[in-house]
């Protein structure tokens, strides 16, 4: 199972970085594939990934397609709160929605940003 990594860059970076990553493969460079969740602020990122969401995430890593009741039995919460942040978070792009629940095709999550002081 694979990483999915977190970042905070604007949408021009992610742009930058697909144009890049497309020229280095015409290039016939090897182009490292990964799975990349791009947020644009602190903000939007600690919204999604607020500490309860993430606590979900976890318990549902390497576990395949769990079912809402499953998955909040795991993190010992209410089922219909569990639900709230499960569909924010498949909205989110965060987990996929299958047929039968939910799942976190992950074994990890890797968060990689800057933060600097305002000027």
């Amino acid at each position: 199972m694979e990483t999915l990594t977190v970042k905070i860059e604007s949408m021009q970076d992610m742009i930058a970085a697909a144009v890049d990553a497309a020229k280095r493969a015409e290039a016939g460079e090897a182009v490292e594939a990964r799975s990349v969740l791009s947020f644009d602020s602190w903000e939007a990122m600690h919204r999604t990934l607020a500490p309860k969401r993430t606590e979900i995430v976890m318990a549902m890593a390497g576990r395949g397609s769990l079912t809402v009741r499953e998955v909040a039995k795991l993190v010992d919460r209410d089922i219909k709160n569990v639900h709230g942040d499960l569909d924010m978070l498949a909205k989110s792009g965060v987990i996929d929605k299958t047929e039968d629940g939910f799942a976190f095709p992950y074994a990890r999550i890797h968060f990689e940003f800057d933060m600097e002081a305002a000027a």
